[in-house]
């Protein structure tokens, strides 16, 4: 791990505190990143990650993205009423150091075997799907597109939805078969916004998403 970066809206600069070398005999820079991420306190509405080895922190999302949130958690809560799964967000999901705030993934209804020795979290493997809604700014994407697409698939997750409303005039991606080796995925599949997709496996397959949860294409 390397670096704590913090993420700010659009209208504020950017800041990343460089590496500081580590006393010998110290704990090393991995332990020290865990702790620093443990003890901060937010104020409402920021959330703070650990992705590819630094702190990112970001603020809430503005209303496009809450509200296409909204309707894919009560959708996916339909499809999956009355069965052994859930969907859940605001909770940790913990991954060997990392440490993810998904705008959604789906878990076990009663997830009490995957919470972490610690009760910060829900560890990755209990994780079945995971649900990202992209926000502006440089960041911001390749968070989702880029940096967590990769951690999503070293952890092994087996499926990850993306919905981009900056990819053209909005997409969304299905990521499936992950390969936790080369942080990358077997299958990668895009379609425009107005054009439906659905899940193909694990416990929300059958899950359509489409113009009801994203709206139609743009343009």
């Amino acid at each position: 791990m390397t670096a704590l970066a913090h993420e700010r809206p659009d209208t504020m600069t950017e800041t990343r505190t460089p590496s500081v070398p580590l006393p010998e005999n110290g704990p090393d820079l991995d332990e020290v990143l865990w702790q620093a991420w443990k003890a901060m306190e937010l104020p409402e509405g920021y959330r703070a990650e650990i992705i590819e080895g630094a702190i990112e922190v970001s603020p809430t999302g503005r209303y496009s993205h809450s509200q296409i949130i909204f309707l894919l958690r009560e959708a996916l809560g339909d499809h999956l009423r009355g069965g052994d799964f859930a969907v859940r967000n605001d909770t940790n999901v913990i991954h060997e150091g990392s440490a993810w705030v998904p705008d959604l993934f789906v878990v076990a209804r009663d997830p009490e075997r995957y919470v972490t020795d610690d009760g910060l979290g829900l560890t990755a493997a209990g994780v079945r799907a995971v649900f990202e809604v992209t926000s502006p700014g440089k960041r911001s994407l390749e968070r989702d597109r880029v940096r967590k697409r990769r951690e999503y698939a070293r952890a092994g997750i087996p499926v990850y939805v993306l919905v981009d409303d900056y990819d053209g005039q909005g997409a969304v991606t299905l990521f499936t078969g992950p390969r936790p080796d080369e942080a990358d995925w077997e299958d990668v599949h895009r379609v425009p916004y107005g054009t439906e997709v659905t899940v193909p496996e694990g416990p929300a397959k059958g899950f359509v998403i489409g113009e009801a949860i994203t709206g139609p294409k743009r343009g």
